[in-house]
């Protein structure tokens, strides 16, 4: 275990860290060049990438349609060829009402 002095020495502590860091920001910051067409090439980008996401959902939303409608029809024609009880053609079956 080592031991430290309790008491900074000059020129360090928070205040010179954080000019430290600012002046280092600053100089890391004054290195950077954007293209100049960045900003339009990132933009078609996400255009083309917002109009494929739509494509696919509506494509999406059409299999799932269609699928849909197929499976409804499929189980309407699996219904049986003979009269159901409910409608058995017997007219006589339930009272008539009266005046």
């Amino acid at each position: 275990m080592t031991h430290r002095d309790a008491t900074e020495s000059r020129g360090t502590g928070p205040d010179r860290t954080e000019r430290e860091l600012t002046e280092a920001l600053a100089a890391l910051a004054e290195g950077v060049r954007a293209a100049p067409d960045a900003y339009r090439t990132a933009r078609g980008e996400w255009l083309r990438r917002e109009r494929k996401r739509r494509l696919v959902l509506a494509v999406l939303i059409a299999v799932v349609f269609t699928l849909a409608t197929l499976i409804g029809l499929w189980v309407l024609n699996q219904t049986p060829s003979h009269q159901g009880v409910v409608f058995s053609g017997m007219a006589h079956s339930l009272p008539r009402p009266t005046r």
